[in-house]
């Protein structure tokens, strides 16, 4: 066998050269530091103080790491559950707007039934799902049986300009789900004219 055959040199024994050569001069460099140093006096820990010692700092340092964690979660958990909705059921958008598109119609329409009857209750609930069947449509946020209406505006929070009229939206929806308040023929207008400027319906 040839000696040209053989490797004379590559990538990773050079970098492992160069480790060790960092290595050693840290070393050397620690050295040097540690005979500039006046002599101290010698003094112990008791093992079991040590070992204690030892034990709260991993405590304290998995706790931190804990802390940190949750709150990325909390702060990226709409985004995560955004994704995954949209990795379980890809769209087909050439099979499944046409449905969509008619099911945000029928809720428009029934809302402007509701409104007729004077039923501003329903109808600004319609208007509302309405919207949702937009978010989820143009995938700013996908629709999930378990989001609230506080989660939609933290999300919308990141991801869309002017938050106004969906505020106007959300905040009227939460009302009529979670409060005694009366929703009048305004209320239904201001949710309507909210819609028209996201939407231009």
């Amino acid at each position: 066998m040839s000696t040209d055959a053989f490797e004379k040199t590559n990538w990773g024994w050079q970098f492992s050269q160069f480790q060790q050569q960092v290595g050693e001069w840290v070393e050397y460099q620690f050295s040097r530091f540690q005979k500039a140093l006046p002599e101290l006096p010698e003094w112990s820990i008791n093992p079991w103080l040590g070992e204690f010692l030892k034990i709260l700092f991993w405590l304290v340092l998995g706790l931190l790491v804990t802390w940190i964690v949750w709150r990325l979660w909390q702060e990226f958990s709409p985004f995560v559950y955004s994704w995954l909705a949209g990795v379980r059921n890809p769209t087909d958008t050439g099979a499944k707007n046409p449905s969509r598109e008619l099911s945000i119609n029928l809720l428009l329409t029934q809302a402007q039934e509701f409104s007729r009857q004077g039923n501003y209750r329903e109808a600004c609930r319609c208007v509302y799902l309405a919207l949702l069947q937009q978010l989820h449509e143009k995938a700013i946020a996908l629709q999930q049986p378990s989001r609230t209406d506080g989660e939609y505006l933290q999300l919308l929070g990141l991801t869309v300009t002017p938050m106004q009229p969906y505020e106007t939206l959300i905040t009227t929806h939460e009302k009529l789900c979670f409060g005694n308040t009366e929703i009048l023929p305004e209320n239904y207008q201001q949710c309507r004219q909210a819609y028209q400027e996201l939407f231009n319906a």
